[in-house]
């Protein structure tokens, strides 16, 4: 296992804020206004210019930023093309699936993902878990809790997979064929924004629970390989 203490964590709340909150709000409120092509560009060069600043920044493939960029050109290609409800609906449940296929694959790597995101220095003090391991000869057991962890890790994004189809089911309704291009563009990305916003919100909430789980787990299971308390591991 490879412990990297250097590296930077993203800011959550700079992710949010430009991959959900302003996009939302430029195809709720801008697209009447501006029209719903320039709206829906605009909305979609927030979440395409952090993910291409991401690779950018890291010198290196990170293949989230790729399926994000793959999951803002597939929904811009989708409005473009004015397709109806069901492919948004086949494509918010197809990306949370292929990330799941994504974790679970690592998980039968020598990096699992849980690693990667959980285990990291401003979580926990890594090096000091490294040490008790190496003491206690305990990397086997402590990595396959890892390759758990990672498997229930990819089981939370197939429920959320779930839930996406459901919601767009809800959200993405057939639009009046009677309606003018322009007003059946403009209902559509309102449809967009919806969706975006409410999966942010319902989507958000049981993943979070998930991950409080799995984290807890994970806490559980240092513990036993290692003999430390959480209290010598976990910072403030």
């Amino acid at each position: 296992m490879n412990w990297n203490p250097n590296q930077k964590q993203e800011n959550g709340l700079i992710n949010i804020l430009v991959n959900v909150i302003i996009p939302v709000t430029i195809l709720n409120k801008l697209s009447a206004k501006m029209g719903p092509l320039p709206a829906l560009l605009l909305a979609l060069s927030f979440p395409l210019a952090y993910g291409v600043y991401d690779l950018w920044k890291k010198k290196k493939i990170n293949y989230f930023a790729l399926l994000g960029l793959i999951n803002v050109s597939v929904t811009g290609s989708f409005a473009l093309l004015h397709l109806d409800g069901h492919w948004f609906m086949v494509k918010e449940a197809f990306f949370p699936a292929l990330i799941g296929l994504f974790v679970l694959f690592s998980s039968y790597t020598e990096k699992p993902f849980v690693e990667t995101l959980l285990l990291n220095p401003q979580i926990m003090n890594i090096e000091l878990i490294h040490d008790q391991l190496e003491k206690a000869g305990q990397w086997d057991a402590f990595e396959k809790h890892t390759k758990v962890c990672t498997q229930l890790l990819a089981l939370s994004f197939g429920f959320s997979s779930i839930l996406n189809y459901v919601l767009a089911y809800r959200i993405f309704t057939p639009i009046n064929a009677d309606l003018d291009e322009t007003s059946r563009s403009v209902i559509l990305n309102e449809q967009i924004g919806q969706m975006t916003g409410w999966a942010t919100a319902i989507i958000m909430i049981p993943s979070t629970l998930f991950l409080i789980g799995i984290l807890w787990y994970l806490i559980k299971g240092i513990q036993k390989t290692t003999g430390l308390h959480y209290t010598d591991f976990l910072k403030n």
